[in-house]
C-alpha cells in the first residue's frame, strides 16, 4: 500500500550558494506555484512572491534569474520517529 505524503519541502538554491526551505501541503500547489510565478519569470530580476503558509506574519521574495535549482521532497509524518 503505497504511502501519502502529508507535505512537500522544497529545497531552493539560490546564486551565491544561500538555500532556502518552503512547504507545501500538496504537490499540486507547488506545481501551481511552480509554473504560474517561478517558470513564466525565469529570466526576470523583479522579485515573486514564493508562499510561506506555515509561518505567520512571514513572507519571502527572490528573484527567479538568480533561482540555481529546486529540490522537492515528500514529507511524511507517522507514528514513529526514526533518525537516521
Amino acid at each position: 500500500m503505497p504511502r501519502t505524503p502529508s507535505e512537500f519541502a522544497v529545497h531552493i538554491l539560490m546564486e551565491g550558494g544561500h538555500r532556502e526551505e518552503v512547504r507545501f501541503p500538496t504537490i499540486q500547489e507547488f506545481q501551481k506555484w511552480y509554473s504560474g510565478e517561478l517558470m513564466p519569470k525565469a529570466a526576470s530580476h523583479d522579485f515573486i512572491s514564493v508562499p510561506i503558509k506555515n509561518l505567520q506574519g512571514e513572507y519571502m521574495v527572490v528573484r527567479p534569474s538568480r533561482v540555481l535549482a529546486l529540490r522537492v521532497e515528500p514529507v511524511f509524518f507517522g507514528s514513529v520517529e526514526r533518525d537516521y
